[in-house]
C-alpha cells in the first residue's frame, strides 16, 4: 500500500511539472523554381529558402515562478526540395563540418534561464556579429536577393552560427539600450598547436526607440592560420509606409581584409510587399576584387501564414571577382543574374 501511495504521489508530481511546461512545434517550408545565368554556364533548379530558410523546431518554456523561466529551443534546417537535412559544425572549424544528410539541429540548439535580470543561454546559436547583418537586410539574407556582403563574407563558419556557446542578453527595458555578450569554444586539446582554433567572443550593443533601431557589433575567432574579425553596424527606420535599412561591415581573416555595405527599402501595401536592395563587398587583395548586387523582391500574402514571392538580382564583378548566383558560373569581371518564383508557408 505504501509503495502504491508513493507511486501515485510521484505521478501526481510529474503531472504538475508537465502542466507548467509548454512546448510548441514550429517551422517554415519554402521552395521555388529558380534560374541563374552566368558568362560560362547557366542553371535551372528547384531551389529552397528563397524567402526564408526551411526549418522545423521545438521550443518550450517552464515557469519557475518569481518572474523566472527556463527556455529550450531546438531548430533544424532542412532542404525542402529533396528532404535532406542541413549541415552543422561541431567545433567552429572546418574539421567539425557535417555532411548534412541527416536531420541536425544546426540552426539552434539551446537551453537558457530568463528573468527580469536578462537571459543566460547555452548551446549552438546565432552569434552577435551575425545579427546586425540579418536585421539590416530587408531581404533577410535569403535567396538570390540576399545581400552580397553576407553571401560572400570571408569570415568562415562562425559568420552566422557558433557551437559550444554561452551568451548573456541584458533586459530590453534599459532606455532602449541592450547588450548581447557571447563566448564560444573550439574545444581542442590544450597541448596542440591549434588549441585555440574555433574559440571566440562577440559583443553587440543595440538601441531601439519608436521607429528607429540600430546596432554595432564586434567579434574575434581564433585560428592558428590567423584570427578572424567581424565589425559591423546597422540602422533602420520604419516610416510607416516603408522601412529603410542599411548595414556597413568590415571583416578580416588572417591577412585578408574586406569591407561592404547594403541599403534596402521595404514597402508593404496591403497583402503586397515590394523590396529593393543594393549591396557591395570588396576584398583588399590584389586588384581589390569587388562584387555589386542589385536585388528586387515582391511578395503576395495568400493568408497569415502563406505567401507567394518572386525575387531577381544581378551581380556585377570587377577587379577579378567572379561572384555568381543560383548555381550559375561566371568569369572574372563578368556579370551574373538570377530569378526565382516560390511559395513560403509558416507553421
Amino acid at each position: 500500500m505504501k509503495r502504491h501511495l508513493l507511486l501515485l504521489s510521484a505521478m501526481a508530481m510529474m503531472g504538475t511539472s508537465w502542466a507548467q511546461t509548454s512546448v510548441q512545434i514550429f517551422g517554415v517550408v519554402d521552395m521555388s523554381l529558380a534560374h541563374g545565368s552566368g558568362s560560362i554556364s547557366d542553371k535551372t533548379q528547384m531551389s529552397r529558402g528563397g524567402f526564408r530558410a526551411n526549418r522545423i523546431g521545438f521550443r518550450g518554456v517552464e515557469d519557475l515562478g518569481g518572474g523566472n523561466s527556463v527556455q529550450l529551443w531546438l531548430e533544424a534546417g532542412f532542404n525542402g526540395d529533396d528532404g535532406t537535412g542541413a549541415p552543422t559544425n561541431t567545433n567552429n572549424q572546418s574539421s567539425g563540418a557535417s555532411t548534412g544528410q541527416g536531420l541536425t539541429f544546426n540552426r539552434r540548439s539551446t537551453i537558457g534561464l530568463m528573468g527580469a535580470w536578462g537571459e543566460l543561454r547555452l548551446g549552438r546559436d546565432q552569434p552577435p556579429q551575425y545579427l546586425n547583418l540579418l536585421n539590416g537586410d530587408v531581404m533577410a539574407l535569403t535567396g538570390v536577393a540576399g545581400t552580397v556582403n553576407f553571401t560572400n563574407i570571408i569570415t568562415g563558419v562562425t559568420a552566422s552560427r557558433a557551437s559550444n556557446m554561452i551568451q548573456y542578453f541584458t533586459p530590453n527595458h534599459l532606455g532602449g539600450i541592450a547588450a548581447h555578450l557571447a563566448h564560444y569554444r573550439g574545444e581542442n586539446a590544450d597541448d596542440t598547436p591549434n588549441s585555440d582554433d574555433g574559440t571566440g567572443s562577440g559583443v553587440r550593443l543595440t538601441y531601439r526607440k519608436g521607429p528607429f533601431a540600430s546596432g554595432i557589433a564586434w567579434s574575434r575567432t581564433k585560428y592558428a592560420t590567423g584570427d578572424v574579425l567581424q565589425r559591423n553596424a546597422y540602422a533602420s527606420w520604419n516610416f510607416g509606409f516603408a522601412t529603410l535599412s542599411t548595414v556597413y561591415s568590415n571583416d578580416r581573416a588572417g591577412t585578408l581584409g574586406a569591407e561592404g555595405a547594403n541599403i534596402g527599402v521595404s514597402i508593404p501595401v496591403g497583402a503586397h510587399a515590394f523590396m529593393a536592395a543594393y549591396s557591395w563587398y570588396r576584398r583588399d587583395s590584389v586588384n581589390e576584387p569587388e562584387a555589386r548586387k542589385l536585388a528586387l523582391r515582391y511578395t503576395y500574402a495568400l493568408s497569415k501564414r502563406t505567401l507567394l514571392y518572386s525575387s531577381a538580382a544581378r551581380v556585377d564583378n570587377s577587379g577579378g571577382s567572379a561572384v555568381s548566383v543560383l548555381g550559375a558560373v561566371t568569369a572574372p569581371n563578368a556579370s551574373s543574374s538570377g530569378i526565382e518564383f516560390g511559395i513560403n508557408h509558416r507553421f
